[in-house]
């Protein structure tokens, strides 16, 4: 059985694209083959994770992913020894990865050369991009009749918002300097030599945090961050039949970025409110209807609560103590599919504990009567009310 992709890259499902990428590039440096001569097991790792990275790095396949799991995602083209196939637009984020792993033999890597200078170019686009926001969770209180039928709710979210003053440049007048410490690549590299070859190591510059780029004149608003503490209302569709636990993800409302830098997600968090009447099974709704002994007997008709309302049910005459009656179509409607679930009245014989003289005598003659007789299979309705007041 195929590894949740989220277990294997070490993230957790609410990850951004960048810390997705981010632990890609650790574990593939940590398990490529060529860093692991021999060693099966490892090539084995370096295939899952690649298998992992092509799904959670696009965005399609992720969502598909999220909603049905491997099945809706089939089978990864990575599975089949290609960890690379249908990735051709992230091929310079693998490879520069990789670089980081043989640069430096010889001045500098193979793949740089191969594909023309690809990790100068990741940094140019990074100094342009900013800084990523941060994701934001939310949990969203919903009653089963909102669960039932659907729901739009308007939020309102505080958070990091792109700063007015600046145009969420950071910049007062929008003009940036080369970082003096990386010299606008965004990375401090650091070589070691070993008696295997030399290495080289990769991290973020501290100084300008992989933009390339720092701000000439902070803007006095934001303090050069290019974004301030806001408030923003949010409107966000509920489909029918979300259960506890489950989590609408919205891209791109989350917290603003730093500098222009893409915002985060809004992770919207489903959370089930206790139902006065009903208790949840998938998407059918239980009720515990409670009945007198002798309608339960004669029959009778009773009204009892639906999501919807007030519905009049009949109760035929000889009904036994925990019988459903299944009022269809009056559940939870089904998640992405058509129809709802059913209504299930579960029928409950009330037994009274305090009873009068002359019912106690009514009782005591009903005993008698052959009707009452106790079963073979079981004690009579007198013989419990007899356990009960002795």
């Amino acid at each position: 059985m195929k590894r949740d992709y989220y277990e294997v890259l070490g993230v957790k499902r609410g990850a951004s694209l960048d810390e997705i990428k981010k632990s890609y590039r650790k574990l593939a440096m940590q398990y490529h083959p060529d860093r692991n001569p021999g060693d099966k097991s490892a090539e084995e790792k370096f295939k899952e994770i690649n298998e992992a990275y092509e799904v959670l790095s696009d965005e399609t396949k992720r969502r598909r992913y999220d909603q049905f799991g491997h099945a809706g995602v089939g089978t990864s083209a990575a599975s089949d020894g290609n960890p690379f196939a249908g990735r051709a637009q992230d091929m310079s984020d693998i490879f520069s990865a990789f670089s980081d792993i043989f640069g430096g033999f010889g001045g500098g890597s193979q793949f740089e050369d191969i594909l023309g200078g690809t990790a100068r170019s990741r940094s140019q686009r990074r100094r342009s991009a900013g800084i990523p926001g941060s994701d934001l969770k939310l949990t969203l209180k919903l009653t089963l009749e909102e669960i039932a039928t659907g729901v739009e709710k308007t939020l309102k979210v505080k958070k990091l918002v792109k700063c007015d003053a600046c145009n969420g440049t950071g910049s007062k007048n929008g003009q940036y300097d080369i970082c003096p410490t990386c010299q606008g690549t965004g990375e401090v590299r650091q070589v070691s030599r070993t008696m295997f070859g030399q290495f080289v190591s990769v991290t973020t510059c501290p100084t300008c945090q992989g933009e390339g780029r720092v701000v000439r004149d902070k803007c006095p608003v934001c303090q050069g961050e290019g974004r301030v503490q806001g408030e923003v209302t949010i409107k966000v569709s509920i489909p029918a039949g979300v259960a506890d636990g489950n989590y609408i993800p919205l891209r791109g409302q989350g917290n603003a970025g730093i500098r222009g830098g893409a915002a985060g997600d809004l992770i919207v968090v489903i959370e089930e409110l206790p139902h006065r009447y009903f208790t949840r099974q998938d998407d059918d709704i239980i009720y515990d209807l409670f009945i007198s002994f002798p309608d339960a007997v004669l029959g009778t008709k009773v009204e009892v609560p639906t999501l919807e309302g007030k519905d009049t049910i009949e109760i035929p005459a000889g009904t036994q103590a925990g019988k459903v009656i299944r009022l269809y179509g009056r559940g939870i409607g089904h998640l992405n599919a058509s129809g709802r679930g059913d209504e299930l009245v579960r029928v409950n014989i009330h037994i009274p504990t305090k009873l009068s003289a002359h019912d106690r005598e009514l009782l005591r003659q009903l005993q008698k009567s052959d009707t009452f007789a106790v079963p073979k299979n079981g004690k009579s309705f007198f013989e419990k009310a007899k356990d009960i007041f002795g």
